[in-house]
């Protein structure tokens, strides 16, 4: 290929990968669902997009890739909540649950595509495996109770480098089968040796480099990124896939052992991980051909409806047996296993190279993988959602409010947000503010707020909406920084007074509340005088000299009043107020 061509190839699959992503954020959907059909068809008309003519070892680049996203969603793992009955369905859904997948797709397969047993089995082992990069989107748009998602989070993402070490077992068994040598049956105890110590080597690094140099911000990421790459490489080199291993091990490390000092992964490190995810969907995608798909489709149809209707269930059944775990619980997590990124690359890898050894159906491996991830995503992201509603695991749309700040006027707003409905929650660093806020009989939020937001590994779990009303105006724009990065929701702050003494404040930060006329200390002064909330119906007419602070929806949704945007209520809706200065007051 042309060196001009080879360029337009790259520019174009880096535009694919980002606008496709950027697309279905807009769409509100998980960005396989735009990435995979959009690589397809760049593939199928245009053949400058195809890796292997744009990377002289395409197979070497995805390895490399997935450990820099397996190590990411290590860093993801809190061991403190892995314990109990979590543990032990997690721990089952993977024991119990690769062999009992793996069989069946083995069976499935060659029932349905009439192709050899090794075939049928390296089909089985590459569908075990499902992943952080899809599980993750899908229950960001499910919302399921906390302990669903940590089963099904941990379970992701453990599964994933075992199954790719699986594979790469199962594949070096058919290729000395095929070259009629013998197999050692030690090799996948190897692996895992090669792949713990190679874990070790990134933790020892990254202790080097994170608590003894201790780099930070943009270096300490660099650092990360550079270790985790190292030693998967080093680690592949030694043995096929062994990198997967090292690098979830070292991001489960990090992120637990005491005494590292971590960097902000956002927005530099999530933004890499973001890039890697869909250059790899668009790349692999495009190598599918579609004469290929086309002679699978039928029968990978019937493949996909028995995963996800008998074999998934199954495996949640056996996993939750004897265990706590509720049948509405047990339900949702049998109807979440996407394929994704690992299945991906581990059939782009293996299919190729059984080709070029001549076996009979080896070609059949890479579309029909393509399909069962297509297949799977869409049906779950289409369905899990309302499955979740209808089992009773889904959390509510209900803002829950996280209110930073214990003055006065501020208890007094969240009294208010509790009268309209809400599930207000309060945190203050001050002693005497947090024993205000308990003896308004409000509940406080545990441990160190900025602390927790600042973690990488950490989110404000259950709080949708922050609002940060200290009387510290520079802390108020500072945190709305810091704290959207572990909020799934918006972050808000009072406005700051006009020729105040902020430094940062009037220039940086979250939405501004209420606008200009009502800034901290217009807000405060007007409580002082005997200025109080309001909750009223929509419905009525507001009383005069009463000014619209928030509506809160009929189906609890908080929406604030801001510098930027007026909301405008609906009949059914509460509106909060805050109501004038009473006659007289000084």
């Amino acid at each position: 290929m042309a060196e001009e061509q080879i360029l337009l190839g790259i520019g174009l699959t880096v535009a694919l990968a980002v606008g496709s992503q950027i697309l279905a954020s807009k769409l509100h959907l998980p960005s396989l669902i735009v990435l995979l059909p959009v690589g397809f068809t760049a593939g199928a008309l245009t053949d400058i997009v195809h890796p292997d003519r744009l990377a002289p070892d395409f197979s070497a680049l995805v390895s490399l890739a997935v450990a820099v996203i397996l190590y990411d969603a290590g860093l993801g793992l809190d061991l403190q909540n892995l314990k109990g009955e979590t543990r032990s369905v997690v721990t089952r859904l993977i024991v119990l649950g690769i062999p009992i997948t793996a069989g069946a797709c083995l069976g499935l397969a060659a029932a349905l595509f009439d192709v050899p047993f090794a075939v049928a089995a390296m089909i089985g082992v590459i569908l075990v495996v499902s992943g952080p990069t899809v599980v993750g989107p899908l229950l960001d748009h499910a919302r399921p109770t906390d302990r669903v998602r940590r089963i099904l989070t941990w379970e992701g993402t453990l599964i994933d480098p075992l199954g790719g070490i699986l594979g790469a077992v199962v594949f070096h068994i058919v290729i000395r089968s095929q070259e009629r040598q013998g197999f050692r049956f030690g090799m996948f105890f190897g692996s895992m040796a090669v792949g713990l110590a190679g874990g070790l080597v990134g933790v020892a690094l990254l202790r080097l480099t994170l608590r003894r140099f201790r780099l930070g911000g943009t270096l300490g990421t660099l650092a990360q990124l550079a270790t985790v790459v190292a030693v998967s490489a080093a680690c592949d080199a030694l043995l096929d896939d062994t990198g997967l291993i090292a690098a979830i091990l070292t991001g489960v490390a990090v992120a637990n052992l005491p005494g590292y000092d971590m960097p902000a992964r956002r927005p530099f490190f999530e933004t890499v991980v973001q890039l890697i995810i869909g250059l790899l969907f668009i790349s692999i995608s495009a190598s599918v051909a579609l004469e290929a798909v086309a002679s699978v489709l039928l029968p990978s149809l019937a493949l996909v409806a028995a995963l996800v209707l008998v074999v998934r269930p199954v495996v949640s059944l056996v996993a939750a047996a004897g265990t706590d775990v509720a049948s509405q619980e047990r339900a949702f997590i049998g109807w979440m296993a996407p394929r994704g990124i690992v299945a991906a690359a581990t059939a782009t890898t293996f299919s190729g190279a059984l080709v070029d050894k001549g076996l009979s159906g080896a070609n059949k491996i890479l579309p029909i993988t393509f399909l069962v991830i297509v297949g799977t995503v869409l049906v779950y992201a289409l369905t899990a959602r309302p499955v979740a509603v209808r089992l009773g695991v889904g959390q509510s749309a209900r803002t829950r409010p996280l209110l930073v700040g214990a003055a006065p006027w501020v208890i007094d707003l969240a009294r208010s947000l509790g009268a309209a409905g809400l599930d207000v929650l309060m945190w203050s660093g001050l002693p005497r503010e947090r024993a205000r806020i308990r003896a308004a009989g409000i509940e406080l939020a545990a441990g160190e707020l900025l602390a927790a937001a600042t973690d990488p590994t950490a989110s404000l779990e259950g709080v949708t909406t922050a609002l940060l009303l200290t009387d510290d105006d520079d802390l108020n724009a500072l945190a709305s920084v810091v704290v959207q990065d572990s909020l799934d929701g918006p972050v808000y702050r009072i406005g700051a007074p006009a020729g105040g003494e902020g430094i940062v404040a009037p220039y940086t930060g979250g939405g501004v509340l209420f606008g200009p006329g009502l800034v901290r200390t217009a807000l405060e002064a007007r409580h002082e005088q005997g200025a109080r909330f309001l909750v009223h119906p929509a419905a009525e007419p507001v009383p005069p000299g009463h000014e619209l602070l928030f509506v809160v929806r009929a189906d609890g949704r908080l929406e604030p009043v801001t510098a930027a945007q007026a909301v405008i209520p609906a009949k059914n809706d509460n509106l909060v107020l805050l109501g004038p200065v009473p006659h007289g007051s000084a």
